[in-house]
């Protein structure tokens, strides 16, 4: 097992970069203590970094959502990450902008608090094995639901939001699952725990309305391959019980890329040609610009 604290190479802080184990910060850091932070995950294809200003914008609104201002200029943050892929030799990797309130102001009222910027970088493959891939992974449900807008900051990145689903996924795996399909606070189909979701039903490809979770850069990615490939792309609240309809389904995320599923509960499907399509599209975009 990776420790993510004991690795050699750099990572960006505060405008310097500095030794990837000297990027420590107090246990009484707001963002710790509060689940503040905003982060990103982004990848890099043959050393370019796939749609580089959409992760920053993303971060920055996420950032003003919570209340802070990051404070370095979008063009900033872009030069920060390339630099960062390329202090640590990497063409193709993994990255983790993250922006969090320091610990010089605690208590659930920050105003005022130092705001911190730090992005990392490293080799890391896709998020489910080839063989997964190969066979569509197996989702369960969980019985943790999306939260509605005005409950939670539902449009930003923020790691409160992924408590429900360290949860869910944790417990998924538990039961030899690879991860779980969580509804929305309507009881919608919403997602799985760090990607959306795509079914195929009669030739159209069909996705929950990203209205209270994140509309991912690589999902709305994959509307538009989709859509310039000829099929009819449907965004719409979704009954579970469509689920039984569809004869294939992905998940689509900036780690998951795009993931065929085989079982979702007691429904199976069989990746077929509209999921080799799309990750042929997603491939050609990511590689070859």
């Amino acid at each position: 097992m990776t420790d993510y604290a004991d690795i050699e190479g750099s990572i960006w802080l505060d405008g310097k970069m500095i030794p990837w184990r000297d990027a420590k910060v107090h246990f009484l850091t707001h963002g710790l203590q509060y689940a503040g932070t905003v982060f990103e995950g982004e990848r890099a294809y043959g050393g370019r970094i796939f749609k580089l200003r959409e992760h920053t914008d993303r971060l920055i609104e996420g950032a003003r959502i919570m209340g802070y201002a990051i404070p370095f200029t979008a063009a900033q943050i872009d030069q920060a990450c390339k630099d960062v892929l390329a202090a640590n030799g990497l063409a193709d990797g993994y990255l983790r902008p993250a922006a969090w309130r320091g610990s010089d102001k605690l208590g659930l009222s920050p105003a005022g608090a130092s705001v911190h910027l730090a992005i990392a970088a490293w080799a890391w493959p896709s998020y489910f094995s080839p063989e997964q891939k190969m066979k569509g992974v197996r989702l369960t449900h969980s019985e943790w639901r999306r939260p509605a807008p005005d409950t939670a900051p539902v449009r930003a990145k923020a790691s409160g939001l992924y408590q429900i689903c360290t949860i869910a996924k944790q417990k998924a795996e538990e039961q030899g699952f690879d991860d779980a399909l969580m509804l929305d606070y309507r009881g919608f189909l919403a997602e799985a725990t760090g990607a959306n979701l795509f079914l195929v039903i009669d030739g159209k490809l069909h996705t929950p309305i990203a209205d209270c979770f994140l509309n991912g850069i690589t999902r709305r990615t994959v509307i538009d391959l989709a859509r310039a490939a000829g099929l009819e792309v449907v965004e719409r609240h979704m009954d579970p019980s469509e689920l039984a309809l569809a004869s294939e389904a992905f998940l689509t995320g900036t780690a998951a890329e795009i993931t065929p599923i085989g079982e979702i509960g007691e429904h199976r499907y069989t990746p077929g040609a509209v999921c080799s399509l799309i990750i042929d599209a997603y491939h050609r975009v990511t590689h070859e610009g």
